[in-house]
């Protein structure tokens, strides 16, 4: 296996909110592969813990990334949806005791994690990050959790200063899209699967903001992205996303909800 990665903050002096990190088991068969997205909130009250919880969103994502990796690469009998809701458990408890959990914009994630043995490729995919699976031909399939994008135009056709907390009322709701926060049950939302090892050449998981790439700049689609990110590499793919960014700083040619974003990308060639 060899793993290529990179990261950079959306804003200089902000935390960067993203996790990502790789396994390879002591038997030296597979690995494992886990990125997460944290979500950013709004500014909180000054002297209020933003969502209710004292430690943030990097903590929240570091702290479920690394979980969830390692129970990804140890629990290797338990489906991937059962290692997410292990995770989420385990990291409430962790700070249960200090933090609000049950506030609406408590600490969360995005979530990409894919397993592999010699037999299978496992994976899951909750919220807008998202996993590339190439396969020996060259071929490119994204796996994508739909379901915020599905809210998008609804929420265009809404006055402009409605739309944020008509979406934000549909995160981790009924007909809504889901994210990892305290709720170990938001792990049965996930979009999961397995495909055959002997298909897979490499895999390659990304936050949205080097999605951005395809979804917001349109440079290509997700093979082109995908041939960016084999060949330059995951910070070349990082850099065009911020010449793109530059180029519209406003959000007038491509709309974006922000500026700039943290971007994460990791490849895997198994």
């Amino acid at each position: 296996m060899r793993v290529q990665s990179a990261t950079e903050p959306g804003s200089p002096g902000h935390p960067n909110e993203d996790f990502t990190a790789t396994a390879v088991p002591a038997g030296g068969t597979g690995g494992a592969l886990v990125l997460l997205d944290g979500v950013t909130g709004p500014a909180a009250d000054p002297g209020t813990p933003p969502g209710g919880c004292a430690h943030g969103v990097a903590w929240f994502a570091a702290r479920l990334g690394g979980t969830l990796l390692e129970r990804c690469a140890a629990a290797r009998e338990s489906p991937l949806r059962d290692c997410l809701a292990e995770a989420i458990s385990r990291c409430a408890h962790a700070h249960r005791a200090a933090c609000d959990l049950s506030h609406p914009r408590t600490p969360q994630a995005t979530v990409v994690c894919a397993r592999w043995d010699e037999h299978d490729v496992e994976y899951l995919v909750l919220s807008d990050s998202v996993l590339l699976i190439e396969d020996h031909g060259g071929a490119v399939r994204p796996v994508l959790d739909s379901r915020l994008d599905e809210l998008l135009p609804a929420a265009r056709r809404l006055p402009r200063a409605e739309r944020v907390a008509w979406i934000e009322s549909m995160r981790n709701a009924p007909g809504g899209f889901f994210t990892a926060a305290a709720d170990p049950a938001v792990a049965a939302r996930a979009v999961t699967g397995v495909v055959p090892r002997g298909e897979v050449r490499s895999l390659a998981a990304l936050t949205d903001g080097v999605g951005r790439w395809v979804e917001t700049f349109r440079l290509g689609g997700w093979a082109d992205l995908f041939t960016v990110l084999a060949g330059p590499g995951p910070a070349e793919a990082i850099r065009q996303v911020r010449a793109a960014e530059l180029a519209d700083p406003d959000g007038a040619a491509f709309p974006r909800g922000k500026a700039h974003d943290d971007a994460t990308a990791v490849l895997a060639l198994l």
